[in-house]
């Protein structure tokens, strides 16, 4: 180990070679700090343009974080980063996962894995005690995600952590997922990414911990996290009673993650979006509560696709079926039982296995969408929030701020949009009268003062204080994917059980220096957190995003008025001085839009043009290296 935080090396795996070397952490954790940061940077040195999601040139990054595998933190998660087939057009992207299996990999003696090239025969991976042995998985071919990661523990020991794929990335669905214990998932379409390499599942074992540089210091500060955090989440977690449990990520003091037992003993996640998926077509087509829902998001899981993008897939059918777009016949589905078991089974199977229109589907929402026509392409803005085919929530037209987080990500950044979005669902409960709640308007004003960059942002009515707004979010997001912290619990911007309710901003700096012994100040993380930010524009500009012109939006945003969300169907925000006023009817006003673009630009140091970085910004952030390449291709200012 040669730094606190750190175990010092970054396992390096050529799949075509059969060959296993070493990247010394050291190298990247001064710049880009962990997670996020460090993958992209590995990914900007090594997948060049026009690399495919698919070739055996796209690298498969996964990443810890300093603060990965400390308890009391919530910090046990995973990045995974390298070019995906989800977005449309594919890029590089990103996702997040949860559990315990990245704790186990730094355990098993590394900082992260770089995954390169593509065995001519299926197999897995098993890195235990510094070491990484590639083993024969013919046997695990076709087998679910599940299944395959109780095969392994009972071969490698329950001690063992398995991370798998299923079906659906073993035939390249664009959004197929990859699974861990107690079923923690990896979005963003890796999956297929696995699949392409024909590596079916990694398990990690170990017991070597990092060691902190002050644990003293961070005893005290993951004390205060857990005062501060304490009945956060009272009365927003979804549950089934006498169905569903707790079930924390490991080492972590809880949130809302659930999970219940089905047949079998095995454990299957509960919560935010995945509890959501098939629940209502379910109420609706049985008319009561029923356990269908629960089979969709096992289905999903164990075959390996994405919830948040199968949800609006899903939806998306049925317009299709009711306006008389798609027929039965056409398509191999019973469209007339959406809601039925027997409908979600036949879906997710044909999609994960790639049969009949299920091909087309596995190409996603818009994909599928084209080729149909184009009264099915209108349909999909109904569901449809993002070029990665992602539901819609957190809708741009009823928090405007978002509009530039959408804009400028390859995905749905729901680390970003939980910001706002988590706040103003609080402040919709003292609104409503709700017993015990407390954010306030005058709360959530100092709120914004105090994370959002002043009090304007907290009006939802106007565009002012949004594009600073949605730079403060944005680098804190980046900072907090490369520590890596848990996107529930952090930031800590409300605290039920104190006199003023407002969280504190500077404790994720103090942690990061107590763990590493990098005395660094709220300002300078934010700073790294733009620093990555900017690695990662500068990536996607490198694969064609188009500057400005690529920061758009669906356009049915700038053309149809808002009607609900789902989570506030009355449309209700804060408005001028706090007053409730409702965004129902709003839609993106363009020339606004725009304008909010060149604020922003200005605020980033960009070229506003034409959305480029700029060579001063870049030497600010100590990126002249990343600089110099961008001229080259002239895609800088």
């Amino acid at each position: 180990m040669n730094d606190f935080g750190y175990m010092g090396k970054i396992l390096s795996m050529d799949l075509s070679r059969k060959k296993a070397g070493d990247l010394p952490t050291a190298e990247y954790s001064e710049r880009f700090v962990g997670g996020r940061g460090i993958a992209a940077k590995i990914y900007w040195d090594a997948v060049v343009p026009p690399t495919n999601a698919c070739d055996p040139g796209n690298y498969l990054i996964l990443m810890t974080g300093p603060l990965t595998g400390f308890s009391g933190i919530a910090s046990s998660r995973l990045q995974i980063c390298g070019r995906s087939p989800s977005p449309d057009p594919e890029s590089f992207s990103y996702a997040n996962l949860g559990g315990g299996w990245g704790v186990f990999l730094k355990y098993a003696g590394f900082d992260g894995m770089v995954i390169q090239g593509a065995s001519d025969s299926p197999v897995y991976l098993f890195i235990h005690d510094g070491t990484a042995e590639i083993r024969e998985a013919s046997s695990l071919w076709g087998k679910t995600a599940m299944e395959t990661c109780e095969t392994l523990k009972a071969e490698l020991g329950h001690g063992t952590r398995v991370l798998a794929i299923g079906p659906a990335g073993e035939n390249r669905v664009s959004f197929s997922t990859l699974l861990a214990d107690d079923g923690a998932s990896a979005s963003g379409g890796f999956g297929a990414v696995m699949g392409s390499k024909m590596l079916k599942a990694i398990a990690v074992a170990g017991n070597e911990k990092p060691i902190a540089a002050d644990p003293d210091r961070l005893r005290r500060l993951s004390q205060v996290v857990v005062k501060l955090r304490k009945g956060a989440w009272e009365g927003h977690i979804p549950i089934i009673p006498k169905r569903t449990k707790p079930k924390p990520c490991y080492g972590c003091t809880g949130c809302f993650r659930q999970s219940y037992e089905a047949e079998g003993g095995r454990q299957f996640k509960f919560h935010c979006q995945a509890a959501d998926i098939y629940r209502r077509p379910a109420e609706k087509y049985y008319n009561e509560h029923n356990e269908v829902p629960l089979l969709a998001i096992r289905l999903c899981d164990t075959l390996g696709l994405d919830t948040a993008v199968t949800q609006p897939m899903i939806e998306w059918l049925m317009k299709c079926y009711k306006e008389g777009v798609l027929q039965e016949k056409d398509v191999g589905l019973p469209l007339s039982k959406i809601g039925s078991a027997e409908f979600i089974e036949a879906l997710i199977r044909k999609i994960s296995l790639r049969e009949g229109f299920g091909d087309l589907l596995a190409q996603g929402t818009a994909r599928a969408a084209r080729f149909v026509g184009k009264r099915a392409e209108e349909l999909s803005s109904y569901v449809i929030l993002t070029r990665a085919n992602d539901l819609r929530d957190y809708d741009p037209r009823l928090f405007i701020a978002n509009g530039l987080l959408y804009a400028t990500e390859p995905r749905r950044p729901i680390q970003q949009l939980h910001e706002m979005g988590h706040a103003l669902i609080r402040w919709l409960g003292w609104l409503k009268g709700k017993e015990g709640a407390y954010l306030s308007t005058e709360v959530l004003g100092r709120i914004a003062e105090e994370f959002w960059g002043g009090p304007s942002a907290a009006d939802f009515s106007t565009y002012k204080g949004k594009a600073l707004a949605a730079k403060k979010i944005q680098d804190r997001a980046y900072a907090k994917e490369s520590l890596i912290l848990c996107d529930i619990f952090w930031p800590i911007l409300w605290v039920k059980y104190s006199e003023d309710h407002v969280g504190d901003p500077t404790l994720e700096s103090q942690i990061f220096s107590a763990v590493t012994g990098r005395e660094v100040s709220p300002e300078a993380l934010d700073e790294l957190g733009e620093r990555v930010f900017n690695l990662q524009r500068a990536l996607l500009l490198r694969e064609g995003w188009g500057g400005r012109e690529g920061d758009n939006l669906l356009s049915y945003l700038f053309t149809e008025p808002l009607q609900f969300v789902r989570f506030n169907r009355e449309c209700i925000v804060p408005g001028r001085d706090g007053n409730p006023v409702s965004r129902r009817g709003e839609m993106i006003n363009r020339e606004e839009f725009e304008n909010l673009k060149s604020e922003y630009y200005e605020l980033r140091g960009w070229d506003i043009t034409s959305g480029f970085q700029t060579k001063a910004k870049l030497k600010e952030l100590e990126m002249e290296d990343i600089a110099r390449d961008l001229e080259g291709s002239g895609l800088l200012k």
